[in-house]
């Protein structure tokens, strides 16, 4: 079947299809959870002393108590087997950004051959799956095997349901045999308790006598496009790379601006009900859903979590959207960029830090200027954003979203932050050492009697800020689609407890002098808005006047790529930073810095091979048939005496051959090259092998613009973005 043909039946499959049926509607009460081993789960089937400890490990971080490992064990496995499950799986996030298990089974064979459901402590506390086949930076040899996985009691166990079965599944973090992190959750948690410290210690500075462990919290935008799996299967870009390498823009695109917040399409809605309940069945709170921006560009939000778990939440979320939509019949798309001009995807990570004794410490209540605790905390951040900004930027630096970063619908490479009118006016009087006041909320009349007169911020949001306040939590608006939220988590809370120290010190430095504690709060307030107010920006972040005044007036870095990027892991202030709050040592941070870069490089030469690939056997033999098509044409016209002009085949044919000219410049470019470090190998691939893929793929869609339609191979923009 010719590449049309299979596109023309995928068209006809999916207009007749009919959306699978709905399921029927359940009591959200009965769903919630019911596959999740909660608190209430243990308290019903731990001896209450058991319970008791589980309980305070998970609620206060005390260290857990591994004698009543065996005791949890059994429940668990007790409550999994009701469940259905015969298997267990000790679950890991490896520095892939993507979920890792390795599954075993309950059974215990007995002497007598018999078999009985046997799971001891020791099981669910530790795990030893292969320490050299993930990536590592270089920590172990391929040839030294051994990690570790650890039971990570404060994120719930859940039962993982698929059509093969149900498996029991423990969240647990994933070191090597020599004790350094190979995961994300390693990290993240060492990031809390840093930043739990230090915001305890300046907690304790302001008065207060009762505090309750901080903790940092996140709820993850999530943004993913759905394509037909008939379309999707038929391109090697999109199965292999995750994004399309070719295609010629469509007549309408997103210009009418009619997709943001439109009416669901019905088939889409039924893949989205379905997705939902599996996230309520595992205690993910989804509360939001509406189409994004662009044609066939969707998004789904979830309330706040505690950080670790939402992070674990948000793997689950990614994994249940891909696995749903195959049995929908479509791919979903987590690349930040899967079509050129197309609005892309990113996953806006709104971070926050409370307690249970102090209640959120970002929410500026309704006077901010009097609101000490707020603006210290605040002060923290703007420090901290300011002094780490390129780290923010590695942290969400890989070779997807670099098609994203800088483009209209994301946030541009400059780490800046948004405070708002509000915020900004505070922070301005305390530059100029008079705190007088805060603009108050307004009202709204929108001039009809029936509508009632709303309440009214007291400033705007602004979609253009890397970093932006957004009433009670920052939004990190610059992370990936398909990245963990994980790294930039750490990264926050690491960048917070450092400024939170140094605030610390200031503070007590400055009261050991005898002053008044609110005067050295002004003091230390001023100091950071002197020195550190450059990060603050409110205008319009896509500007080149922006662009200009950030690295030349204020003097932030503009790192575009992931190349610029990701060698800010190595540099000294930034290795000496994690080191210093125990969260990543040197070697770990090399590791993943090696990691990532590794990774950059793999996906750029991925890509480069598949662009010869297609061009050479898809592309180009359309192209030839065309015009072996048209000269046959051109010839036996011309025999009837019509003169038809060869305009068309001239273009087709010197399309062709410099298509197929770049093609050879590419295939030579990705050869054997002795590059000497990964970073002067990804500044070769961002300045000479991606230059060359876009010469490629400029000629290519030239050709899908001239080319019959009936013999295009590929399925195009429109067909995959409209016909759903």
């Amino acid at each position: 079947m010719s590449g049309n043909e299979s596109r023309m039946q995928a068209i006809y499959q999916i207009t007749n299809r009919e959306p699978m049926p709905p399921k029927a509607a359940k009591r959200l009460e009965d769903l919630w959870a019911c596959d999740v081993f909660t608190l209430g789960k243990m308290q019903e089937s731990l001896p209450k002393d058991v319970f008791k400890s589980v309980k305070k490990t998970i609620q206060t971080g005390e260290p857990l108590n591994i004698s009543i490992a065996d005791s949890v064990a059994v429940a668990m496995k007790d409550w999994a087997i009701s469940k259905g499950a015969l298997y267990y799986a000790h679950v890991f996030y490896p520095l892939t950004n993507a979920t890792a298990e390795k599954h075993d089974g309950f059974v215990s064979v007995q002497s007598d051959g018999t078999v009985i459901s046997e799971f001891a402590g020791k099981l669910l506390v530790q795990g030893e799956p292969d320490g050299s086949s993930f990536p590592n930076g270089g920590i172990r040899s391929t040839f030294e095997a051994r990690g570790y996985t650890a039971w990570d009691v404060t994120s719930p166990a859940f039962i993982m349901e698929t059509d093969n079965g149900a498996t029991l599944c423990i969240p647990t973090v994933f070191v090597s045999w020599t004790g350094e992190a190979l995961d994300k959750k390693t990290p993240l948690l060492r990031s809390n308790a840093a930043m739990n410290k230090a915001a305890t210690r300046v907690l304790k500075i302001l008065g207060n006598t009762t505090i309750a462990p901080v903790n940092s919290s996140c709820g993850a935008e999530q943004e993913y496009f759905l394509v037909d799996a008939n379309f999707a299967n038929s391109r090697p870009d999109l199965l292999l790379a995750g994004r399309t390498l070719f295609g010629k823009a469509p007549a309408k695109g997103q210009q009418f601006d009619d997709h943001y917040f439109g009416a669901i399409p019905e088939r889409v809605q039924v893949y989205m009900q379905d997705v939902e309940e599996k996230l309520y069945r595992l205690g993910i709170p989804a509360k939001t859903r509406h189409n994004e921006v662009a044609p066939g560009q969707f998004e789904i939000a979830p309330y706040h979590e505690a950080a670790n778990v939402a992070t674990d939440h948000q793997h689950l979320i990614m994994t249940t959207l891909r696995t749903t939509a195959k049995k929908h019949g479509f791919m979903c798309l987590l690349h930040e960029k899967p079509f050129a001009g197309i609005n892309g995807s990113g996953k806006h990570v709104n971070w926050s830090v409370g307690n249970a004794t102090q209640g959120n410490l970002l929410d500026p209540g309704d006077n901010p200027h009097s609101n000490t605790q707020f603006l210290v905390f605040c002060g923290a951040i703007i420090r901290g954003v300011h002094t780490y900004g390129p780290l923010l930027r590695a942290v969400i630096a890989t070779a997807s979203n670099d098609h994203r970063l800088g483009a209209n619908e994301a946030p541009p490479a400059i780490i800046s932050m948004y405070l708002g009118s509000q915020l900004q006016d505070v922070f301005e009087q305390i530059k100029q050492g008079a705190l007088k006041g805060s603009t108050a909320k307004g009202t709204m009349n929108i001039g009809v009697d029936t509508l009632p007169i709303l309440p009214k911020d007291a400033g705007d949001r602004n979609r253009t800020s890397p970093f932006a306040f957004t009433g009670n939590r920052f939004e990190f608006r610059a992370v990936g689609s398909g990245q963990s939220v994980a790294g930039p988590l750490v990264a926050m809370n690491t960048i917070l407890a450092d400024s939170l120290t140094w605030m610390a010190d200031k503070l007590e430095a400055e009261t050991a002098k005898g002053t008044e504690l609110n005067a050295a709060i002004q003091l230390v307030l001023k100091e950071v808005i002197d020195d550190h107010g450059a990060i603050v920006f409110n205008g319009n972040g896509y500007s080149e006047e922006w662009h200009k005044m950030a690295v030349e007036e204020r003097g932030l870095r503009n790192l575009r790529t992931t190349a610029d990027a990701l060698p800010v892991l190595n540099e000294p202030e930034i290795v000496k930073l994690f080191d210093s709050m125990a969260i990543l040592s040197p070697v770990e941070l090399a590791s993943r810095y090696e990691t990532y870069s590794e990774q950059y490089i793999l996906s750029i030469e991925v890509e480069a091979k598949l662009v010869i690939s297609i061009a050479k056997t898809l592309i180009y033999p359309a192209a030839t048939r065309y015009l072996t098509d048209l000269a046959t044409t051109i010839a036996a016209l011309k025999e009837i005496s019509v003169d038809l002009e060869a305009e068309t085949a001239q273009k087709v044919a010197q399309l062709t051959k410099s298509m197929m000219d770049s093609v050879s410049k590419l295939a030579s470019a990705i050869g054997s090259h002795d590059f000497g470090s990964s970073e002067a190998h990804m500044q070769y691939l961002v300045k000479t092998v991606r230059p060359l893929m876009d010469d490629v793929r400029k000629y290519a869609d030239g050709l899908e613009a001239e080319v019959a339609d009936d013999l295009w191979p590929l399925p195009t923009y429109q067909e995959m973005l409209f016909i759903k």
